[in-house]
């Protein structure tokens, strides 16, 4: 086993968003400081961090000088190229490491590796130009859904094709680039599964977690998901059986469809802290964030037991159309916890912030999450 990286030492954060700014706030808690790397200045993990640089990903110069300066680096977003990735592991350990990036940052790239590996994905052929597409729609039918191959995120790059007039205006929306086609699942609901993986091999999860969607963007997060054991069961294993095939240090969240058949398929991994699992912040002995600090700097990893029945809702830009949300009339519930990210700006599906709400039970915490958000306002 790796020597632990010990509170007083610094961690290195590439990108410098939410995910970034929570797990700061756990780093420092343990003792640790913290530099943070993104082309932005005055960021949400700027804002907790000791150290904030501003610099492109690409700027090979910078991030030398930035992993020179650390004792341990890690990630709150996973579209960095394998370039910067590279330069860093020369001078500094990186976890997870970048070929596990390399992995997660590409839809092809992805599937390929969930399918050599027998786990269960979505049906899809690969789509590198237009007459490949017809080939994939001729094997898996219409409807389906035609996705960029790299960088999307919360809905972005991806169209649903639902006949054949719809397919040529996808193609253009998508730039033209290389792209996958998945079958369209038939699925009951969306469920996560957030775990961790220690530099030893120790593996620790939160359950599986029942998502929400509205317009692609997560909107309510439930932990303990009202699933049948088998399928909890299943969801847990094909998770840890991910993070030991990539050999993944640090947290990385599995998201599933459960299709109506009971059967689960894996529709996407982000190898890093997830918004699904921003209940673990207040409800949970451990966090998701102070976990990826845990398994990156060698510590032993914590217990993910959940305190309380509890629900997550997000807080996306268009709460702000009205002006600034009553943040009075969300926490007349005492049992409603408000965490806002500290961006500058809010517009129509930015992510802002987001509430955790306890209850007698999970039913009763998702009811309390959402009627605390509507009495902000907003559209």
């Amino acid at each position: 086993m790796s020597e632990a990286i010990l509170p007083g030492a610094t961690i290195g954060i590439l990108g410098s968003g939410q995910l970034g700014r929570m797990t700061a706030s756990a780093a420092r808690r343990l003792g640790y400081r913290v530099h943070t790397l993104s082309p932005d200045r005055d960021t949400p993990t700027g804002h907790l961090a000791d150290r904030e640089v501003t610099a492109a990903y690409e700027d090979l110069d910078a991030v030398a000088a930035f992993a020179r300066d650390v004792d341990v680096l890690t990630f709150e977003f996973e579209n960095v190229p394998s370039a910067t990735t590279d330069c860093a592991e020369a001078l500094v350990p990186v976890r997870p490491a970048g070929r596990v990036l390399h992995v997660c940052q590409h839809r092809l790239r992805e599937k390929r590796f969930l399918h050599d590996n027998g786990f269960p994905v979505t049906p899809y052929r690969e789509v590198p130009d237009r007459a490949a597409l017809d080939e994939a729609v001729a094997a898996l039918g219409l409807p389906a859904v035609l996705k960029t191959a790299g960088f999307g995120y919360d809905g972005k790059g991806q169209a649903v094709v639902r006949d054949q007039d719809e397919l040529e205006a996808a193609w253009a929306g998508l730039g033209g680039g290389e792209a996958v086609l998945e079958a369209l699942v038939d699925f009951d609901c969306e469920v996560s599964v957030i775990a961790a993986r220690s530099v030893a091999g120790e593996f620790a999860h939160w359950g599986v977690v029942a998502n929400d969607h509205r317009d692609h963007i997560l909107d309510v997060s439930v932990p303990q998901a009202a699933v049948a054991e088998a399928v909890r069961e299943r969801a847990v294993a094909v998770a840890q059986g991910i993070l030991e095939a990539l050999d993944v240090v640090g947290v990385l969240c599995v998201e599933f469809f459960l299709r109506r058949d009971g059967e689960l398929l894996v529709n996407e991994l982000a190898p890093r802290p997830h918004n699904s699992g921003h209940f673990s912040f207040d409800a949970s002995v451990t966090s998701q964030f102070e976990q990826q600090v845990r398994a990156v700097c060698g510590l032993p990893l914590g217990s993910t037991e959940l305190l309380r029945p509890a629900a997550m809702a997000n807080l996306l830009g268009e709460l702000w159309d009205g002006g600034e949300p009553d943040w009075s009339a969300a926490l007349r519930d005492p049992g409603v916890k408000l965490h806002l990210y500290g961006k500058a700006g809010a517009r129509p599906g930015r992510k802002m912030g987001h509430l955790v709400a306890f209850g007698s039970d999970r039913d009763d915490a998702r009811r309390r999450a959402v009627a605390a958000r509507a009495a902000l306002g907003g559209s």
